[in-house]
């Protein structure tokens, strides 16, 4: 059964590249995959029909979200390295919060690709490990992590998950990726939510990091958020 959704959340800019992409093609309805369930409900979008599928680690955390979600029509958990993914079966995937919490993260983003119809798109949302909440969160023991994840959140938030941060969730490591795989970045920028900016506390904890590492690890964001074209032309490696 299909459903009138949004797979949006990133304000205007998911909103709009998604409409361009609708309108390439002839109206039709989008199929999504949504890698990274715990994150990002799609919320109703006049006119545009989707149908959304989930995959995700299998995680407490996940599964307690998954269990209470009726937007998608059947959803995955386990490896994501081997989990079945029928390739070029969606128009959109969108990845909320996936690759940084992962390993073989490049093998997972890999296998993501393939299941994405050429000239399809990514709606990507990570933390990016070369902020200073990114540094805090991946060298926070995780026994402080499960202590101080109830205060320190909103309440109802899923976590805390795992903290991996390969080098491929970085602005650097995500732009040598795409450029090795013949993908198209067309948007690009940088946010600050979730749990960095979710208490004073937590907000003071990444300012001094950035503090002590003078700037390296800045403060200013803690989210990359990019919108990703998969070419349409066979030449490309993955396609």
């Amino acid at each position: 059964m299909s459903e009138v959704r949004s797979i949006i959340q990133r304000g205007d800019l998911f909103d709009q590249r998604v409409r361009e992409h609708w309108t390439g093609q002839f109206g039709r309805r989008l199929d999504v995959l949504v890698a990274g369930c715990a994150y990002d409900e799609p919320l109703a979008l006049e006119w545009i029909e989707t149908r959304a599928t989930g995959v995700d680690e299998d995680h407490p955390a996940i599964r307690a979200v998954l269990e209470e979600r009726a937007d998608l029509v059947s959803w995955s958990l386990g490896d994501l390295r081997s989990v079945p993914l029928k390739p070029r079966a969606y128009d959109v995937i969108q990845l909320s919060f996936l690759l940084e919490r992962v390993r073989h993260a490049e093998l997972i983003f890999d296998r993501l690709l393939r299941s994405l119809r050429p000239g399809g798109l990514v709606l990507l949302r990570m933390r990016d490990r070369r902020s200073a909440y990114g540094l805090l969160d991946r060298i926070t023991p995780s026994w402080l992590h499960r202590l101080l994840w109830r205060p320190l959140v909103t309440p109802g938030t899923p976590g805390p998950l795992p903290a991996v941060y390969e080098p491929l969730t970085s602005s650097d490591g995500m732009h040598a990726f795409c450029l090795s795989r013949g993908l198209m970045i067309t948007d690009d920028e940088r946010h600050s939510s979730g749990p960095a900016r979710a208490s004073g506390v937590a907000r003071a904890a990444v300012k001094a990091v950035a503090r002590l590492t003078s700037g390296r690890y800045p403060a200013s964001h803690d989210e990359i958020t990019m919108v990703i074209r998969k070419p349409q032309h066979h030449f490309a490696r993955l396609i």
